[in-house]
């Protein structure tokens, strides 16, 4: 059977964990969209581990992660993530990389940092990890597919000197910097095949067998249902789908196939990066709940950067859960806020004196005012708590006012950040 575990907002839900956590009855993790320009943070018996581009599943000896066609494959941090694993007490993990995955290039990371350089004030909030330089070239093909590390080496040489020709008239003429040398690029690109050489086999026929065997596979998302590019806030949202329906087709296998959607909620709101953000905090009252937040404070795990804070906006993730398909929802991070007297939720937008339930797109989100229902908070620590019926009335109050307002069911619950503290509603 396979399932996929997505995000319905910014990122940052807490899917590593729960990832983490299922993946201990699974067979194999794909990752399907995405690059190392987000992270997901996972707890558990090795330590605590910060994963940008491998699967959250790989601290099992059990399972297979599979780096998919639809990832943006930066070569060296792969290697270096998998390295930095095993020197920790982690096993060697079994990876397997699509044959038709992208490679993420240098000068994409180069091409990043010159565009957020020259926008200034106008920038998108980029993590300068290369991803939108990727998938453009990439849909503008004029990429380098794995598979061909592969091919004639002549071929393949001239396809970079060709595409060189193009880069470094904006280098030179675009952003004022230095040209590249094709040869040095060539070069990486040999490097690169000897890395990722041990890894590289045709992964969806591999999903094909696996499928028809029975196995259990996870196909696990990066960020969330609002940084898509379609149905996201865009401009600012990242470049490839963070949809469920698109892991079928970076996984590379029939989308009927995907017969479990697991959407990850936070229980408030974070976000890292620019863009409309309608029930954002400020000032002690988001330092606060920052401070608190997480696994050891709300901080980007890919940048380091403080994530701006919100309360939980009902309008934001009920359209997350729909754009995902959620059959279920995991919601995160309860435990943190056992310390307020009172919990506001957004119930609704006012945009031009209307009240709205529904999800607008970017020029209406802008004018958008949060509605607020406020709940009374229930005053105690719940980490620890097994048993659903044993969480204060307050508490279960605001997790089933929640559900209905998400009209999906919250199946589980995560009150901490270890692998195993997470609380059954099935």
């Amino acid at each position: 059977m396979v399932k996929a575990i997505v995000g319905a907002n910014w990122g940052d839900e807490g899917k590593g964990k729960i990832t983490d956590m299922l993946a201990e009855k699974s067979d194999i993790i794909v990752r399907f969209q995405g690059g190392s320009n987000a992270g997901h943070t996972i707890i558990n018996d090795y330590g605590k581990f910060a994963l940008h581009i491998l699967p959250s599943g790989v601290f099992y000896g059990h399972t297979t992660s599979i780096i998919g066609n639809g990832v943006a494959l930066n070569i060296p941090y792969l290697i270096n993530e998998i390295k930095d694993l095993v020197s920790k007490g982690v096993p060697e993990p079994k990876i397997l990389v699509s044959d038709r995955a992208q490679i993420l290039m240098p000068y994409h990371i180069l091409f990043d940092q010159y565009e957020e350089e020259r926008l200034g004030k106008k920038s998108f909030g980029s993590t300068k990890s290369g991803i939108a330089p990727f998938y453009s070239d990439k849909y503008a093909k004029i990429g380098f597919q794995v598979s061909e590390l592969f091919d004639d080496e002549e071929a393949l040489k001239e396809k970079v000197y060709r595409i060189m020709e193009t880069k470094n008239v904006l280098v030179e003429h675009l952003y004022h910097k230095e040209k590249i040398d094709p040869e040095e690029i060539f070069k990486t690109l040999l490097d690169y095949r000897d890395m990722i050489r041990p890894y590289v086999c045709d992964t969806s026929a591999y999903l094909h067998e696996a499928i028809k065997e029975g196995k259990n596979i996870l196909l696990e998302g990066q960020l969330g249902s609002l940084k898509d590019p379609d149905f996201g806030i865009y401009p600012m949202v990242t470049s490839s789908s963070t949809l469920a329906s698109y892991g079928a087709i970076g996984a590379g296998i029939p989308g009927y196939e995907i017969k479990d959607i697991v959407t990850v909620v936070k229980a408030y709101s974070s976000a890292v990066g620019a863009g409309e953000f309608v029930s954002e905090i400020f000032g002690d009252e988001a330092d606060e709940l920052r401070r608190r937040g997480g696994d050891g404070g709300e901080y980007g795990a890919t940048t380091g950067r403080p994530r701006r804070m919100g309360w939980f906006d009902a309008v934001a993730s009920r359209y997350g859960c729909r754009m995902q398909g959620a059959t279920e929802v995991a919601l995160t991070v309860l435990d943190v806020l056992g310390y307020l007297d009172e919990i506001p939720i957004c119930i609704g937008y006012e945009i031009d004196g209307k009240v709205t339930r529904d999800f607008p797109t970017t020029h209406l989100l802008k004018k958008a005012k949060p509605v607020y229902k406020v709940m009374p908070g229930w005053k105690e620590e719940i980490r620890g708590i097994k048993e659903y019926d044993k969480l204060p009335q307050k508490c279960r109050d605001y997790i089933e006012f929640i559900e209905k307002e998400l009209e999906v069911p919250i199946t589980m619950v995560s009150n901490g950040p270890g692998r195993h503290e997470i609380i059954y509603r099935k």
